[in-house]
């Protein structure tokens, strides 16, 4: 709940700088000189990228959200069988153990979606956040039964 909670106040904080921004940039545009006009242009085009961020980026949450809830359903939840350092962080070693296992589950059984849901975990705990994003778009493409990217995470 936590993480939705921030989640939802970092889109926010995003939305109200575009729309800031995208105000600047349509004053820079009503000036009317060829050089603000350009400027204005260029303004506007950061939000329009930023929005387009934000969207995939929410998609994916919600997708990766979808299959958690979908796995857990099923009783599919990989067991949260890390060692932790007293502080609470994961010990690295741990972490490569079991990623080590997801890895041969997900070898063994590459067209399943679960298999890969549970490596992009065990890619997070072993702090490989890009590779853990390319999993589970692995997972959510197998799942919703669209063409799988060769260059996904294995």
């Amino acid at each position: 709940m936590r993480a939705k909670l921030s989640y939802t106040a970092s889109a926010l904080a995003l939305v109200f700088y575009f729309v800031l921004v995208g105000d600047r940039g349509v004053l820079l545009i009503s000036d009317g000189r060829p050089v603000t006009v350009a400027f204005g242009i260029a303004v506007l085009v950061l939000p329009l990228i930023g929005a387009w961020f934000l969207w995939h980026t929410t998609q994916f949450a919600r997708h990766a959200g979808r299959l958690g809830r979908e796995l857990e359903a099923e009783g599919g939840l990989p067991v949260d069988e890390l060692v932790r350092t007293p502080s609470g962080r994961i010990d690295r070693a741990s972490a490569d153990a079991v990623f080590a296992r997801r890895r041969a589950e997900t070898e063994a059984a590459p067209d399943d979606w679960r298999t890969w849901f549970r490596l992009a975990i065990a890619y997070f705990d072993a702090r490989d956040t890009p590779r853990a994003r390319k999993a589970m778009q692995r997972a959510i493409a197998l799942h919703d039964g669209t063409p799988v990217r060769d260059r996904a995470a294995r």
